[in-house]
């Protein structure tokens, strides 16, 4: 991950507003760098490139992209509201700063809820406990349209394309 190609198609506002973000919990960057590494690597390894698809696959890499960077950042900070905040912080500006057509943006916003619910559940399993809670969740995502109403699946993954 190249962070220059990265951020020059991030627009200026959104530049700035990451960097304040950072700069609220900047003993937070690293871990939540090295969490988003580990969750791309992680997430190819079980599903090969179909997590950068609308699947189960893409449910699987948002919901544990938030649970890891909480995980990442617990051990820095020792509180679970702030690291819950800030990754929803961190993820949130990721999908305002990378505009996405509205159903895929409200998915990954409902899978990164999951992740975070997730590590508040099981703060004491390991990374690859929640790996294989995660996986079967996303066997059991179900599938979305614009019609459907995100919050009937409250604390469950969702995704559009059928993997």
């Amino acid at each position: 991950m190249n962070l220059f190609a990265v951020l020059k198609r991030v627009d200026f506002k959104n530049i700035l507003k990451g960097v304040f973000i950072g700069l609220r919990r900047p003993h937070l960057i690293l871990p939540t760098i090295k969490a988003t590494k580990d969750c791309i690597s992680i997430s190819t390894k079980y599903y090969g490139k179909l997590h950068h698809k609308n699947g189960p696959a893409n449910a699987f890499r948002h919901a544990f992209w938030n649970y890891l960077i909480a995980k990442r950042c617990f051990k820095w900070q020792k509180s679970e509201e702030v690291v819950l905040s800030w990754a929803k912080n961190v993820t949130d500006w990721h999908e305002d700063s990378f505009p996405n057509k509205q159903l895929p943006k409200e998915m990954d916003l409902h899978n990164n809820e999951v992740g975070r619910f997730i590590f508040e559940q099981h703060t004491e399993k390991s990374e690859q406990e929640i790996v294989g809670l995660l996986k079967l969740m996303a066997l059991e995502s179900t599938k979305i349209d614009e019609s459907s109403v995100l919050s009937e699946y409250k604390n469950r993954m969702v995704h559009i394309l059928e993997q």
